[in-house]
């Protein structure tokens, strides 16, 4: 019996509509359609075909879509295209055929979607994130008033309430009324933020990672939350160095003419390759966390502190230490949550790159 031909779709997926571009194996578009964004029809669109691999980029919709469609076709690659320039015209049309390419010639790298049941305290890690930069953002617009009008407002007492009178009789007119109602914003916020903390916790603490990530020094609650939020399992990486780029804590080298003749025989050049800094094309959260839980180490006496130490009296700058802490925090997390053991600070060796 002949093999079925597999499809190869490219989707470019919008709010209302989705652009659908479909080649053979040939490389030849087999047909380009639009239809209405929704899961009957995209799911109707795939079903003409008997074998399909589909792909679209990362968005808004593509944990919803990357869920429809996993069960409905062979293949589902969610890929990140972002900060490669377009060097000619583009539109919907474009996008959908150069995915559709892409994905037929193999030149696409996936971006995790998997681990559905970790999905719950995603949302609740996000809308925790987002309540705590709401706060924050409104706590820098009440200090701007004052400091507008070069009153000093150094601490947190601008925002008690037990203070707000005192505070609030140094405004006049309009400042005042706009101070009182950031500071009613505020209330709300800090209420909210501390309800979604206690939510967000109760659903880590259902997960297995917890009580492995819970013992590394400086993994609190909320960090340890985020963690298994961003990451969801740890074998998505097979190694430290996998892990690295995710949390921008891998150093960018730069090298050229890297091989050259020596009596005739090629061999590897001398010069050293360029450092370019921590790669940019990461998660911020998880770096926040990892380079928050260094930082506190490396001031607070303990075993991490005592690795960090040895990093400077070994020449190394503060700053390139920390980071170096911090890489050693990301390899310890991976490992004991792959291995399932707890934080054993004689085990903490030296090797760190």
């Amino acid at each position: 019996m002949k093999q079925q031909a597999i499809h190869f779709v490219g989707l470019d997926v919008h709010q209302s509509t989705t652009v659908a571009s479909v080649r053979d194996e040939s490389g030849n578009v087999v047909m380009s359609a639009t239809v209405p964004t929704t899961e009957k029809t995209i799911v109707a669109l795939l079903r003409s075909w008997p074998r399909v691999h589909v792909a679209f980029e990362e968005g808004t919709q593509a944990q919803w879509l990357h869920d429809v469609l996993l069960d409905q076709v062979e293949s589902v690659i969610v890929c990140n295209v972002r900060g490669k320039g377009a060097l000619a015209n583009k539109d919907d049309r474009i996008d959908a055929n150069g995915l559709s390419e892409q994905l037929r010639l193999g030149g696409l790298k996936a971006v995790f979607h998997g681990a559905p049941e970790m999905l719950t305290l995603k949302e609740l890690v996000r809308n925790y994130n987002n309540l705590v930069e709401d706060s924050t953002r409104v706590m820098l617009r009440v200090k701007a008033i004052f400091r507008a009008r070069a009153i000093a407002t150094s601490g947190v007492s601008v925002y008690r309430t037990s203070q707000r009178k005192q505070w609030l009789a140094k405004l006049a007119g309009g400042a005042r009324v706009r101070a009182e109602s950031l500071l009613t914003q505020l209330d709300t916020l800090l209420e909210l933020r501390s309800k979604a903390k206690a939510a967000m916790i109760v659903a880590a603490r259902r997960q297995p990672g917890w009580k492995v990530l819970s013992t590394i020094p400086f993994f609190g609650p909320v960090r340890v939350a985020q963690v298994l939020a961003i990451v969801r399992t740890p074998f998505r990486f097979r190694t430290k160095r996998n892990l690295w780029p995710y949390a921008g804590l891998a150093v960018v080298r730069c090298s050229s003419a890297d091989q050259e003749f020596c009596k005739g025989k090629l061999q590897r050049s001398r010069k050293a390759p360029m450092t370019r800094g921590l790669n940019r094309n990461h998660n911020p959260l998880l770096k926040a966390v990892f380079k928050g839980a260094a930082n506190a180490a490396a001031s607070t006496a303990g075993p991490l502190s005592e690795y960090y130490q040895a990093s400077v009296r070994r020449g190394m700058d503060e700053e390139l230490a920390k980071v170096t802490l911090a890489r050693k925090i990301a390899a310890v997390a991976l490992r004991l949550w792959k291995k399932g053991e707890v934080f054993d600070p004689k085990k903490l060796t030296m090797q760190t790159t």
